[in-house]
């Protein structure tokens, strides 16, 4: 009986260089999800390092996932789709629209969300390099127009 429980709990586990993949991506999802969701945290948005590295590290273990089963490339994009409208829901809940004041909110925190995914994706697919890059641009975006966004609205109400 303890034979047939250890079996099943270790049924297609990797071998030990797949398993060092795994961990490698899983923990790169985990970093790059929370450096996105540390600045907006910082900022004061919306969705903040829980929510950005959950997101990214979700996709990412789903990606596993597909890849741990031999999936074949046509399951895989049906996945990337379902993950995707999946994420869309997701950042739709950030949007807040004030009609009293005719504003929207939450646009940009809800568009880090869907970027977090697609880092999350290209991690679990194994492009951890684009993912990287991918991060440190969408970090540019973040701090360097948010600065400018900011001081052009200070400018704007100082007219």
């Amino acid at each position: 009986m303890d034979n047939v429980f250890w079996e099943e709990i270790t049924a297609g586990l990797p071998s030990t260089r797949q398993l060092i993949q795994v961990v490698i991506r899983l923990l790169a999802a985990t970093l790059l999800g929370s450096a996105i969701g540390y600045e907006r945290k910082r900022a004061g948005k919306p969705g903040g390092v829980r929510t950005h590295s959950l997101v990214c590290l979700g996709t990412s273990v789903l990606l596993l996932s597909c890849w741990q089963a031999g999936m074949e490339l046509e399951d895989v994009s049906r996945v990337l789709q379902g993950i995707i409208t999946g994420i869309g829901f997701l950042g739709g809940g950030t949007i807040l629209k004030l009609s009293a004041q005719k504003d929207i909110q939450g646009l940009t925190s809800a568009a880090s969300i869907w970027m977090t995914a697609a880092i999350g994706i290209n991690v679990g697919l194994g492009a951890i390099a684009v993912a990287f890059l991918g991060t440190v641009i969408a970090l540019l975006i973040l701090t360097v127009t948010g600065r400018f966004e900011t001081r052009t609205s200070d400018a704007s109400k100082n007219r």
